[in-house]
C-alpha cells in the first residue's frame, strides 16, 4: 500500500476535511503504522490491528489513547447555530485533484438520520473512487461510515471500509469514552476523550458552528487509527470562490492539527463553507510537502434516490 503516501492517502484526506489526519498519519509508510498501538477489542485476544497495514500485523490487546489531553478538553464546545444546516438525505458530489492530475477520484458525501444505540443520530457516508487513468494504477473503492450524536456530532461508532488495488479491510469501532463498554461482535472499542469526534463527524460539525459568535473551535478527532487535536479558526468572511458547481461567498477556515500537543509544521489544511445558512463545503485545500491537492464541489445537495 506504499502509493498510499502519493495519491490514495490525499484524495481520502482531502473527503472529509477533518480526514486529513488520516493523510499525517499514513504517510508514514506501513512502518510507522506498525507501532501505532491498535485498538483493543471487548477481547484483548481478539483485538482488530490498524487498518493502515496490508497485510495485516498479528493482534496486540493495548487502546489507543492520546498521551496528552487536548488543550480544551475541561472546556465546554463551541455552542452550534440554533438552526443547524445539517438536514437527513442530502448528498453532495465532488472532484479532487492533486498536484497537476485534475479530476483524478469522485468523491461523494450522504446524510441520513437514524435512531443509534437508542439516541438521534446522523448516519453520515463517504465514498471515494479514483477515475483514470489513475484508477489503473490505483484502484480505490472506499467506504466511510460515521454514526454521530444529533446535536453535539460527537461520534458513537466510525466505519472504515476500504478497497484499494484490490486489497480489502474492514475496520469497525465502537467509541467508548469511559473506558469500559465492551465492543458488540464484529466491532472493537476504542478508548477515546469524552467529545471526540471522527473526521465525517468533525465536518459536520464545523457546519453547525455559529461562525458570527465564534472565532474558533477545537476538538479531539479519532482518524481510525489515533487520536488528535484539531483547531479550526476563521480566517476571512465573504472570500469569492470558484468550483464547478458555481461562484460562492464563503466562511475560509484554517484547520491545524496537534499530534501528541505539538502541531503538525508540514501540513496545512484550508476549508471553505458557504458564508449562508446552510454552511456547505465547497472547497478543500490541502498542501503538504509531497503533494496539493484541492477538492471541489461539482454538485451540490442532491436528493439520493430511495
Amino acid at each position: 500500500m506504499s502509493n498510499r503516501n502519493t495519491f490514495g492517502a490525499v484524495v481520502l484526506a482531502a473527503l472529509v476535511g477533518g480526514a486529513v489526519l488520516f493523510v499525517v498519519h499514513n504517510r508514514k509508510e506501513v512502518s510507522r503504522a506498525s507501532t501505532t498501538p491498535p485498538i483493543s477489542s471487548s477481547d484483548p485476544a481478539t483485538a482488530a490491528p490498524p487498518v493502515s497495514a496490508v497485510p495485516q500485523p498479528e493482534p496486540s490487546s493495548s487502546v489507543v489513547e492520546s498521551p496528552r489531553q487536548p488543550t480544551n478538553i475541561n472546556k465546554p464546545p463551541a455552542t452550534p447555530a440554533m438552526s443547524s444546516p445539517i438536514r437527513p438525505g442530502k448528498m453532495w458530489l465532488y472532484s479532487a485533484s492533486v498536484s497537476k492530475l485534475n479530476a483524478v477520484a469522485n468523491l461523494e458525501l450522504k446524510v441520513y438520520s437514524q435512531n443509534f444505540l437508542g439516541k438521534e443520530a446522523w448516519h453520515l457516508q463517504a465514498f471515494a473512487h479514483t477515475e483514470n487513468p489513475l484508477r489503473m494504477v490505483f484502484a480505490l473503492d472506499d467506504r466511510f461510515d460515521s454514526y454521530s450524536d444529533a446535536v453535539t456530532l460527537v461520534s458513537m461508532q466510525y466505519e472504515m471500509h476500504l478497497n484499494e488495488k484490490g486489497q480489502t479491510v474492514d475496520s469497525v469501532q465502537r467509541m467508548t469514552p469511559g473506558g469500559h463498554d465492551p465492543a458488540p461482535p464484529g466491532a472493537t472499542a476504542a478508548r477515546v476523550l469524552p467529545g471526540t469526534r471522527d473526521p465525517l463527524g468533525m465536518m459536520q460539525y464545523l457546519r453547525t458552528v455559529d461562525w458570527t459568535k465564534t472565532s474558533e473551535v477545537r476538538s479531539p478527532v479519532f482518524d481510525g487509527h489515533k487520536l488528535y487535536d484539531v483547531h479550526a479558526r476563521l480566517q476571512a468572511k465573504g472570500e469569492a470562490v470558484t468550483v464547478p458547481a458555481g461562484n460562492f461567498n464563503t466562511l475560509k477556515l484554517e484547520l491545524r492539527v496537534l499530534d501528541n500537543g505539538v502541531e503538525m509544521k508540514d501540513a496545512h489544511f484550508t476549508l471553505y463553507l458557504t458564508d449562508n445558512d446552510r454552511r456547505t463545503p465547497v472547497l478543500l485545500e490541502a498542501l503538504m510537502p509531497f503533494a496539493t491537492a484541492r477538492v471541489e464541489l461539482t454538485q451540490d445537495e442532491l436528493v439520493p434516490a430511495p
